[in-house]
């Protein structure tokens, strides 16, 4: 569990709605479903006919990953081709097949396979680089929807505004009817607006974190996975997947040596 994004979300409206309660009156005048109904069902809509229905429904399973933390760390990844690099030099190829119920990553396990049949480091490269790309894809598809609603809502709110503004002037000689109409154009504006920049963006801008750090990890798995087809010594295996790090996450001088 990500629990900087819950605790952001969780913040975000907490300050919100304290506001809206330390100023008096309650959530009731802030709750206006004429203004929901433009809002969220506008930008809906709208996604609806920007997207096709498959994209639209299946964004929840990306979204999901702003939320939860299924990656291992670089270091952990570093550290286990360094065991794994170990055991090609002891025991062969074919002794990786042991470590096979230990893995839980499908990608990483889907890769050894390929080095323990005897895959060249051109082939091995080539494949898992296609499905590296068609998963960023998927993660930039995911976005785009987000994004999108990100647009849509505060347009939707602008609408609802509007609407309510037309309202507002047809009963000028109604002073009891101008609240109603009021409220539709302010509501929904603040609708747009808290859903675009509370949700929507912070959630993009994590999402898009998120995909970059998956895709270092993906290539650092592959490097990892060419360096044991080569059969490359524990020691080189480290340089190689640290080249991968900023100069500050690389271990110490100290901690290399005595991992040699």
């Amino acid at each position: 569990m990500d629990i900087a994004t819950v605790i952001g979300l969780f913040l975000g409206f907490a300050l919100v709605i304290g506001s809206i309660l330390i100023g008096g009156g309650g959530l009731g005048p802030f709750i206006n479903v004429p203004s929901l109904m433009i809002t969220v069902g506008g930008s809906f809509a709208a996604l609806l006919i920007n997207f096709p229905l498959a994209k639209v429904l299946g964004v929840a399973s990306v979204v999901k990953k702003c939320f939860t933390v299924a990656l291992p760390s670089t270091a952990e990844v570093i550290e286990r081709f360094m065991n794994l690099s170990t055991i090609v030099r002891r025991d062969g190829l074919l002794a990786l097949e042991n470590e096979f119920d230990s893995i839980d990553d499908e990608f990483l396990k889907r890769g050894l396979e390929m080095v323990v049949g005897g895959s060249s480091r051109e082939e091995l490269t080539s494949i898992l680089e296609i499905e590296v790309a068609y998963i960023e894809q998927r993660h930039q598809n995911g976005k785009k929807i987000i994004d999108a609603t990100a647009a849509a809502a505060p347009a939707f709110g602008m609408i609802g505004t509007l609407i309510g503004l037309v309202q507002m002037l047809r009963t000028l000689d109604d002073p009891s009817q101008i609240g109603v109409g009021m409220a539709t154009a302010l509501l929904t504006t603040l609708y747009g607006a808290v859903i675009a920049n509370l949700v929507c963006i912070p959630l993009a801008g994590k999402l898009e974190a998120r995909s970059q750090e998956e895709v270092l990890i993906r290539e650092l798995m592959i490097a990892g996975m060419g360096a044991l087809v080569e059969g490359h010594p524990p020691r080189i295996v480290q340089e190689r997947l640290v080249a991968f790090l900023a100069p500050a996450h690389r271990p110490e001088p100290e901690t290399t040596a005595a991992a040699a």
